[in-house]
C-alpha cells in the first residue's frame, strides 16, 4: 500500500484530493455553518447572561448609592437640626433676662425723656400791671413815668432770674439726655447679637432647606439624585484616596524612626517569616495607634465604621474614648522615647565610623544635635495623633469604593457583553467565510460542475422542443 501510494504522482494526488474535497462538500458546508451558529448562539446565551448579570449590577448600585445618600442627607439634617437647637436653647434660655433687661432700660429711658422735656414758664402777673399802666392816658404824668421806670427796672430783674433759671433747667435736661446713651448702646448692643443669632438661625435653616431638598430628590428614587450621588461618591473616593496616601507617607516615615531602635530592643536576627521581628513590632506600635484613632473618633461619633460603638451609652464611649487617648498618649510617649534612642544610636555609629576612619571622635559626636533629637523626638510623639485622623478619610474612603467599584465592575461587565455578542457575530461571519474559502480551493470542479449542469439544462430544453 505504501508502496502503490509513492509510486502516485503529486498532480494525481492533487487532482484526487480535490475531487474528495468537492465530493465532500455539503456535509463539510453543514459542519461548518452548524459549527460557526453553535459558536454564535453559545456567545449571544453568554452575553445576555452577562447583560443580565449587568443590569442586576446596576440596580444593586443604584440601590447601594441611594441608600448610601439617603444616610448621609440623614445624618446632615440631624446635624444642623442639632445646631439650630444648641443655638437656639442658648438664645431662648437668654430670652426672659434679655426681655427683663431690655423693659428696666426702656423705662429708665422713657422716665428719662419726660423729665427732660422742656416745662414752658408760667406767665407772670407783671404783665397784667404793665398792662394797665400802659392803658393809662395821662403818658405825661412824672408819677407814671416813675411808675413805669421802676416796673421796667424790676422786669429786667426778673428777666435776668428767668433766663438763669432756664439754663438751669436746660442743663438739666442735658444731663438727662446724656444719661439716656449708655441705656440706647445697651439696647443697640443687645438687638445686634439678637440680630446675629436671627441671622445664624436664617443660614442654618436655609442650608437645612438644601439638604431637605437633596433628601427628598433621594426618596423620590430619581435618576438626577442618582447623577449627583455617582458624581459626589467619585470625587470623595479620589479626595480620600489621596489623604490616604499621604497617611501611608507619614506611617512609613514613623516606621523609619521607631525601627532602628526597636532593632536594639527586640533584636536585630530574629525572624518571623521573612520579616524581621523588629519591623513586625515597629509596624504594630504603628497599626495600634491607628487603631485607638479610629476608636477614638467612633467613640466622639465623628465616624461610624463600628456600629457596636455608636450603639453604646454616652458614658461608656466617653470612658471608651479617654480610654484610647491614654493608650495613644503612652504610645506617643514610647515612640518619643525612640526617636531619642535613635538619634543615640546615630551618633554611635558616627563616632564607630570616625574611630574606623582614624579621626577624632570628638569631632564627630560634638555638634549641634539636640535640634535633631528634639525635631525627631516631636515627630515621634506628634505622628500619632496625626494618623488619628485617618480615620475620616478612610471612612469616605470606603462608603465610596462600594459605589466606584460597582461603577467600575459594572462597565467592564457590559464590555464583557459587548464583545461576547461581536465574537458570536464573527463567530458566524467566519463559518461563512470558511464555506467560502472551501469553494476557492474547488473551484475548479464546481466550474465543471456548473458547465455540466448548463449543458444538460440545454439538452433539456432541447428535447423538450423537439418533442412539442
Amino acid at each position: 500500500m505504501t508502496g502503490l501510494l509513492d509510486s502516485l504522482p503529486l498532480w494525481l494526488w492533487f487532482v484526487l484530493g480535490l475531487v474528495g474535497l468537492f465530493v465532500a462538500r455539503r456535509p463539510v458546508h453543514q459542519g461548518i455553518l452548524a459549527l460557526a451558529r453553535f459558536f454564535h448562539q453559545s456567545l449571544r446565551l453568554g452575553a445576555n447572561a452577562v447583560a443580565g448579570a449587568e443590569n442586576r449590577l446596576q440596580q444593586r448600585n443604584r440601590e447601594v448609592l441611594l441608600a448610601a445618600g439617603r444616610e448621609a442627607a440623614e445624618r446632615h439634617i440631624e446635624r444642623e437640626f442639632d445646631r439650630i437647637e444648641s443655638v437656639m436653647k442658648k438664645e431662648l434660655a437668654q430670652y426672659p433676662a434679655l426681655h427683663r433687661k431690655l423693659c428696666e432700660q426702656l423705662t429708665a429711658i422713657d422716665e428719662d425723656y419726660v423729665r427732660s422735656a422742656e416745662v414752658p414758664p408760667e406767665p407772670t402777673n407783671w404783665s397784667k400791671a404793665i398792662k394797665a399802666v400802659a392803658d393809662i392816658p395821662a403818658k405825661q404824668d412824672p408819677v407814671v413815668g416813675d411808675v413805669l421806670e421802676t416796673i421796667h427796672h424790676s422786669m429786667r430783674k426778673a428777666e435776668s432770674k428767668a433766663l438763669e433759671a432756664y439754663r438751669e433747667s436746660a442743663r438739666v435736661r442735658h444731663q438727662l439726655l446724656r444719661r439716656m446713651m449708655p441705656h440706647w448702646r445697651s439696647i443697640l448692643s443687645t438687638l445686634g447679637r439678637v440680630n446675629k443669632s436671627v441671622d445664624s438661625v436664617n443660614r442654618r435653616a436655609k442650608v437645612l432647606d438644601g439638604h431637605m431638598e437633596h433628601y427628598e430628590e433621594i426618596l423620590r428614587d430619581s435618576d438626577r439624585a442618582q447623577r449627583m450621588l455617582s458624581s459626589s461618591s467619585l470625587s470623595q473616593f479620589f479626595i480620600s484616596a489621596f489623604v490616604l496616601a499621604i497617611a501611608v507617607g507619614g506611617a512609613l516615615i514613623n516606621f523609619h524612626l521607631i525601627a532602628r531602635p526597636m532593632t536594639e530592643m527586640v533584636g536585630g536576627t530574629s525572624y518571623i517569616g521573612n520579616f524581621k521581628v523588629a519591623d513586625i513590632s515597629a509596624l504594630v506600635i504603628i497599626l495600634v495607634e491607628i487603631t485607638m484613632g479610629l476608636f477614638a473618633m467612633e467613640c466622639l461619633r465623628i465616624t461610624r465604621l463600628f456600629p457596636v460603638i455608636g450603639a453604646l451609652s454616652d458614658k461608656l464611649r466617653m470612658r471608651m474614648m479617654w480610654a484610647a487617648f491614654v493608650l495613644l498618649f503612652f504610645l506617643a510617649t514610647v515612640e518619643a522615647g525612640l526617636a531619642f534612642m535613635r538619634e543615640i544610636l546615630m551618633q554611635e555609629d558616627l563616632a564607630v565610623s570616625a574611630q574606623l576612619r582614624g579621626e577624632e571622635v570628638a569631632a564627630a559626636t560634638t555638634g549641634v544635635y539636640w535640634i535633631t533629637t528634639a525635631a525627631q523626638m516631636g515627630m515621634g510623639f506628634i505622628l500619632p495623633f496625626a494618623l488619628t485622623f485617618v480615620a475620616i478619610p478612610l471612612e469616605n474612603f470606603i462608603a465610596s469604593a462600594r459605589t466606584v467599584i460597582g461603577v467600575l465592575v459594572g462597565f467592564a461587565l457590559r464590555l464583557l457583553s459587548v464583545v461576547l455578542r461581536l465574537a458570536g457575530t464573527a463567530s458566524l461571519r467566519a463559518g461563512g467565510m470558511l464555506v467560502r474559502l472551501y469553494d476557492i480551493l474547488i473551484f475548479f470542479p464546481l466550474w465543471l460542475e456548473s458547465k455540466y449542469l448548463s449543458w444538460r439544462e440545454s439538452a433539456q430544453s432541447a428535447t423538450a422542443e423537439k418533442v412539442q
